[in-house]
């Protein structure tokens, strides 16, 4: 384990090495400051790291990761990293982006006691609930599962739209997009759900905020 753990903090000056022999002036950019277009909101799974499934470099994702990539509406941690984002970075986009496989998402279909996660499932199964009838129109177990993947995604999508947050953004006329992805770890692609929303008018009219 010591050596595993003495191996990362070689590989971080390997990195450092290989990125300086690249771009001498890497690490000095970096250190002005911070000015990324897109908030990554994903799942806390190790397979799926935001920077690089999608090709990008440091400075250009704000990321907040979290059980089933899920966006609670009383979850200061998310609420505080999408006001930043939204409102001091002016970020364009917005991508909220499950995988498929997901264990949070599987969990939340079963009756499995797992411990203190229990509370942070129940946010999966109120939307396992709300989605049943669809979901169990599908026989086979895993396209089961895979679609409720994505439906949770479009769910969390949503979720943004219904905050404080980006309504008020969008009320200031910000060009902000919000969309919905899903990664495949099987084969490392990413499947575009086509739900992507730049206001509020799709939204049930109880959602819509005065501001």
């Amino acid at each position: 384990m010591e050596t595993y753990y003495n191996s990362l903090l070689e590989n971080n000056k390997k990195w450092v090495a290989d990125k300086l022999k690249e771009d001498p002036d890497f690490f000095n950019k970096l250190a002005h400051g911070q000015k990324p277009p897109v908030l990554w909101i994903g799942c806390s799974d190790s397979r799926v790291p935001a920077n690089e499934i999608i090709g990008a470099p440091p400075g250009e994702v704000f990321v907040h990761r979290n059980i089933a990539n899920m966006v609670v509406h009383s979850d200061m941690n998310l609420l505080s990293v999408l006001d930043y984002a939204v409102n001091v970075l002016e970020v364009k986009h917005i991508i909220v982006c499950g995988h498929y496989g997901c264990g949070g998402v599987q969990t939340a279909m079963t009756n499995a006691h797992v411990g203190l996660i229990d509370n942070w499932i129940r946010h999966i199964k109120d939307v396992y609930r709300m989605n049943y009838e669809e979901l169990h129109v599908i026989q086979e177990p895993k396209a089961r599962v895979d679609r409720f993947v994505e439906l949770n995604v479009f769910e969390q999508v949503c979720n943004l739209a219904k905050t404080s947050i980006v309504q008020g953004a969008w009320e200031r006329r910000a060009d902000l997009h919000l969309h919905g992805w899903v990664y495949d770890v099987a084969d490392g692609l990413i499947k575009d759900l086509d739900v992507t929303l730049t206001n509020n008018s799709t939204l049930q009219n109880v959602y819509k905020l005065d501001i």
